[in-house]
């Protein structure tokens, strides 16, 4: 990926970054730390990855996206809102009773938005059904599904990786958000799933570890997938809770906690300093 490529992807980052805490600021609730973690990945996803247009949004062959861990809805819909499935000024009613951005994923408010989702561990299992179907018709969409490392503590998740790999799901990708932080402390001391790299081996996948802040790695990775075949690819993401953000970085209390008046000026300080220093690049 050149220079140019890589610059305009970070401002863009920085974008959803922003509409992340202007959301949930606004919402007075929500989940900012797990929503921030994901920024690169889900602007590369709409950006670079996946064939979708904003202005067909249910086109039959578009690639499909689930958010499984569904409780930072505030990334996807900033990216959503970015790429121009609906107006920016939507994110500043999120969680507001009759607004389209609900504190999850719904397919039937939200353009854009291929799943409905929140309760933990079921989003994998949807993707794999969206990618046996698309086998089965033989279209050539592709499905990616976006999973946090608490929620890979479920069973159901592993039932569907079983799954994905018996039926040869190649058109699958599913990224480990492996910020190593839950609601209320670490993944390994809460309940370790590690490693997580050999499990989805164990488990028949395709596995990429990469840092999930860094697009070289990222695009490296999606790539990769692409070319593979036979099994689902799982692209491990090592990332950074609450990354961009000084005071929310690598804190579970940023959870799901929105940040008061102070805070939310110091966010967004620190974000357009960091997108002045992007443009001077």
């Amino acid at each position: 990926m050149d220079a140019a490529a890589k610059k305009q992807l970070k401002i863009k980052t920085n974008q959803v970054r922003k509409g992340i805490i202007e959301g949930v600021f606004n919402a007075k609730s929500g989940h900012p730390g797990g929503s921030l973690s994901i920024a690169e990945v889900m602007t590369y996803l709409y950006f670079c990855e996946m064939n979708v247009d904003p202005k067909n949004p249910k086109a039959e062959n578009r690639d499909r996206l689930v958010l499984s861990k569904g409780h930072v809805a505030p990334a996807l819909y900033a990216a959503l809102a970015l790429k121009g499935f609906f107006s920016a000024d939507e994110i500043k009613l999120l969680r507001k009773p009759g607004a389209m951005l609900q504190g999850h994923p719904s397919m039937k408010l939200t353009p854009g938005v291929d799943m409905s989702t929140g309760s933990l561990g079921q989003g994998i299992s949807t993707a794999c059904g969206m990618a046996l179907g698309g086998k089965l018709a033989g279209a050539p969409y592709r499905v990616y599904t976006i999973l946090g490392d608490g929620e890979i503590q479920e069973g159901q998740v592993w039932e569907a990786a079983m799954f994905a790999a018996a039926k040869g799901l190649d058109n699958l990708v599913a990224v480990v958000d492996n910020n190593n932080l839950q609601i209320d402390g670490t993944i390994s001391s809460v309940n370790s799933p590690y490693p997580i790299p050999e499990k989805f081996k164990a488990f028949g996948w395709n596995v990429i570890e990469i840092c999930g802040h860094n697009f070289d790695e990222i695009d490296a990775a999606f790539n990769a997938a692409k070319d593979f075949k036979g099994k689902p690819t799982a692209i491990i993401a090592k990332t950074t809770k609450g990354k961009g953000v000084s005071f929310m970085e690598d804190n579970c209390d940023w959870h799901g906690k929105a940040p008061n008046q102070d805070e939310y000026n110091t966010a967004m300080a620190e974000l357009d300093a960091e997108l002045a220093q992007l443009e001077t690049m």
